[in-house]
């Protein structure tokens, strides 16, 4: 069986992003379990506001490429007014049926102190668009900032608090493998018997 590769993109541009070390945890287990793992942190790629008419992008051929050799992508983010951040969505705009089509996709949104729930379904519903198979196991993080504990031996020197939800995420990891080289059918035993 061939290798999977999982790319995680972070959406935060933070220097101490609680985003970015939740995506490594995501990664570290999709590594775990097998797959090629490569972080694209937005804070690191010069990507202008997608402009189509502009033939200087930046780095967007790059990141539209790491998006499209992905067999699973996680699409990180901190919840910002309710939905995903600025970064994220220019990255998502440089990106479209080319990247995702039947590709499958994992969210992960943290938020400083209200609900991700919105934003975890804008995600959703913005990927669909594009014809990215999501999974059905997602994770929020509320309240990001005091979930994790220093921890010089943890990720990014942050373990997290509360174990079910290190769980939780690096469960988004092993599904992201798991799931890598699905062919969605919408098809089922009802619908073959009425064919």
């Amino acid at each position: 069986m061939d290798t999977p590769s999982v790319l995680a993109v972070s959406g935060s541009l933070r220097d101490e992003s609680y985003t970015r070390t939740a995506l490594r945890y995501v990664l570290d287990a999709a590594d775990e379990a097998g797959a090629e793992t490569t972080l694209l942190d937005l804070q690191e790629y010069d990507l202008p506001v997608y402009d189509p008419d502009v033939d200087d992008q930046g780095d967007g051929e790059e990141v539209m490429r790491l998006a499209r050799e992905a067999d699973a992508i996680a699409l990180g983010t901190p919840v910002y007014h309710g939905s995903y951040s600025g970064a994220l969505k220019n990255f998502h705009d440089y990106c479209g049926w080319d990247e995702y089509e039947d590709t499958t996709v994992g969210l992960l949104a943290t938020a400083g102190g209200g609900s991700y729930g919105s934003t975890l379904d804008h995600l959703r519903i913005t990927v669909r668009g594009v014809h990215g198979w999501v999974l059905p196991h997602q994770v929020g993080i509320r309240g990001a900032s005091g979930e994790f504990n220093a921890d010089p031996d943890a990720i990014d020197g942050r373990a997290f608090a509360d174990e079910k939800l290190e769980e939780r995420t690096r469960k988004l990891g092993r599904m992201l493998v798991e799931y890598a080289f699905i062919e969605p059918d919408v098809s089922s035993p009802r619908t073959a018997a009425n064919e």
